[in-house]
């Protein structure tokens, strides 16, 4: 009772912070509907978007909710002398590692743009190349240092960090738009991200006090970290495809903008979902990646089944909410500026295909986290393969069944089977953790 009392306190602390500093994160898509429409180019700018969250989940990701927190956790009982230097080696490979396959990605983004789009369009998708290479290195070290501030559970000033660096994209788009069009977008979110590293960097060393050794060296900690690592960007990377691969669906739908109204619906569904990641997620981690290094996994299994019935309830009120207003609110918050009522009119019509999966969407981010603090990311890739397959399975028979609003379908499907198998998987892992646990407490019961 006590561990849910703290969560729930936390997380209410941390939730003012976010609403109020990121207010500008969650009505960006409005913001790029009033000012660019629904356009062949926003098109590019979102099938740019899709391909490099896909090819650099593997930058970026490494940190996000990261096996990094439970490492830490246990290092920090078990060897605290040891922790700068492990922070700062980690730090060192991210940069060197990070920075090259940074550039790599962004060669290839490049050839297939260059096969992909010609004139016009091509111009618009290589000139974002660059922002979203150098993008991916600076939101890995934002992760970086989210994780280490998670560890310590500081969690108001990532919201706060956050929400500054969107204002900064945000001025810098309404300050530039008119005159350079859709390809500052991406310059804009580059700005912002440098804002919010800067903050948290200074933060985490200046104010938490949390110290760094910069380092190449290779301790045994950094190869877990790095195995588990590696676990969970496989499969994250593998499952990045299905925005990619939804882009393409749309652009098979015949409809003018398709790839554009998907992406609006679908994060207008999220909403919900964006401030749970925000505000309880990064908690209930911190939490439970405590509870494995103590190896109390009584309270462990308690605090994910709560913060389960606690999510998905919330999101089911959510999802009844906005399935009931969805046409007031999205008329409301789209039907200006350059976007046309034909663009709403189906975006509402494909709203309801995108709720359908939000509760179970949430179940699964919560259970995600909760095999990330057992240390079971080996799991990852598979359900990546899994996640991308059904995707791509459901999105081609869906397409022919219902048309755009197919595509939306399509991912509610998968978020609801992934979540089942989720499930399953804890169950099974938790008792394997328990029988282990059985088996070393027996010999020094008996000496």
């Amino acid at each position: 009772m006590t561990e849910k009392k703290s969560i729930l306190r936390t997380t209410l602390l941390v939730m003012p912070a976010l609403i109020v500093f990121r207010v500008g994160e969650l009505f960006l898509p409005l913001l790029l509907a009033f000012w660019f429409g629904r356009t062949a180019a926003m098109d590019v700018y979102f099938f740019a978007w899709a391909v490099f969250t896909f090819a650099g989940s593997l930058v970026f990701s490494a940190f996000k909710d990261s096996p990094l927190v439970p490492v830490l956790a246990e290092e920090r009982i078990a060897n605290p002398k040891d922790v700068p230097p492990l922070v700062g080696s980690v730090l060192m490979h991210t940069w060197v590692l990070g920075g090259g396959l940074a550039v790599a990605i962004g060669a290839f983004a490049l050839g297939w743009f260059a096969f992909r789009y010609h004139g016009p369009d091509f111009t618009l998708a290589a000139w974002m190349v660059l922002p979203f290479t150098i993008y991916l290195v600076v939101m890995a070290t934002r992760t970086f240092f989210g994780a280490l501030l998670t560890v310590e559970r500081q969690f108001v000033v990532q919201p706060i960090a956050s929400g500054l660096g969107m204002l900064v994209n945000v001025v810098v788009l309404a300050l530039g738009h008119a005159r350079m069009g859709v390809g500052l977008v991406p310059i804009a979110a580059l700005a912002g991200e440098v804002v919010v590293v800067a903050i948290l960097a200074w933060f985490t060393i200046r104010i938490v006090g949390v110290k760094i050794e910069l380092t190449m060296k290779r301790p045994a900690a950094l190869m877990r970290v790095a195995k588990l690592i590696a676990h969970e960007v496989g499969g994250g990377a593998v499952t990045r495809v299905n925005p990619v691969v939804d882009q393409l669906m749309a652009g098979l739908a015949g409809v003018v903008g398709a790839g554009t109204m998907l992406r609006y619906s679908g994060d207008v569904a999220l909403v919900p979902t964006s401030l749970l990641q925000a505000a309880l997620l990064p908690v209930l981690l911190s939490h439970l990646s405590e509870d494995f290094a103590r190896r109390d996994l009584s309270t462990f299994r308690r605090t994910v089944v709560r913060s389960l019935a606690t999510v998905s309830a919330l999101l089911l009120a959510a999802t009844a909410v906005m399935w009931i207003f969805r046409a007031p609110i999205l008329r409301f918050v789209f039907l200006r500026g350059e976007m046309d009522a034909e663009g709403v009119d189906r975006m509402i019509r494909l709203l309801p295909y995108h709720l359908v999966g939000l509760a179970p969407f949430g179940a699964l981010l919560v259970l995600a986290r909760a095999h990330v603090a057992l240390k079971n990311s080996g799991i990852m890739i598979g359900m990546g393969l899994l996640n991308a397959g059904s995707n791509a399975a459901f999105n081609v028979l869906l397409l022919h069944l219902l048309g755009l609003e197919g595509i939306a379908l399509s991912t509610s499907c998968v978020h609801a089977a992934i979540a089942i198998i989720f499930w399953f998987q804890f169950e099974a892992r938790l008792k394997v953790v328990q029988r282990e646990n059985v088996t070393a407490a027996a010999p020094a019961e008996a000496a």
